[in-house]
């Protein structure tokens, strides 16, 4: 036989469920972000190699 409790386990359950997704929010956020760092790392890694080997076919070019 259920207990009557009047509805007071409504609200606390539905802080519990806020939390949560805030959590797993605030966890897809700080994904995101490390892969855009990362994207933006590969990017700088990619132009300064472009840069040396444009500044390596320049040095060899004849006078």
């Amino acid at each position: 036989m259920p207990t009557p409790t009047l509805d007071f386990e409504r609200p606390r359950l539905r802080a519990e469920q806020q939390m949560r997704r805030s959590k797993l929010r605030k966890a897809r956020l700080a994904r995101i972000a490390l892969h855009g760092l990362a994207m933006l790392s590969i990017g700088s890694v990619l132009t300064a190699l472009i840069a040396l080997r444009t500044a390596i076919h320049i040095w060899h070019l004849p006078a």
